[in-house]
């Protein structure tokens, strides 16, 4: 078969219909549109959700109102008592905190939290602690490294 002797199936496509071409045609004088009024006139459509008149319910809804701050930074958060795990003098960085599970990905920063306690003394390397975490960490005999 050859690209030219392609053709549709039966019933596939139909026929335009000619509308304002005489009485004859079935589709003569009004075009189908009925009588007078907005939605027989030229480009008389309403716009979507135009209710004649009645308060539209999109007007009824409550509105959005704030503020989204673009440059927000969402940290991904480890507590310091998750850090217990590591033997002590361990170097922790993202990395093994991936190797650990603590960690899903190296797409956000890493924030360490002060929840817990922490036995151990171990070189903490991640983007932002807290200060309450920094003493803790630093009390244990730990360094903390912001990267």
């Amino acid at each position: 078969m050859k690209e030219h002797e392609l053709f549709p199936s039966p019933g596939a496509t139909k026929k335009r219909k000619r509308v304002g071409r005489g009485d004859a045609s079935g589709h003569g004088a009004y075009s189908g549109k009925g009588m007078k009024g907005q939605k027989a006139r030229a480009g008389g459509k309403t716009r979507p959700g135009f209710e004649g008149g009645q308060n539209p319910l999109i007007k009824k809804l409550p509105q959005k109102r704030g503020f989204v701050n673009p440059f927000r930074v969402e940290y991904a958060v480890i507590n310091v008592s998750s850090l217990n795990r590591f033997e002590a003098g361990t170097v922790i960085t993202p990395e093994l905190l991936i190797e650990a599970r603590l960690l899903k990905n190296l797409d956000t920063p890493v924030k360490i939290l002060a929840n817990g306690e922490i036995e151990k003394a171990l070189t903490v390397k991640a983007s932002r602690f807290t200060e309450a975490a920094k003493s803790k960490i630093e009390a244990a005999g730990g360094k903390v490294e912001e990267i």
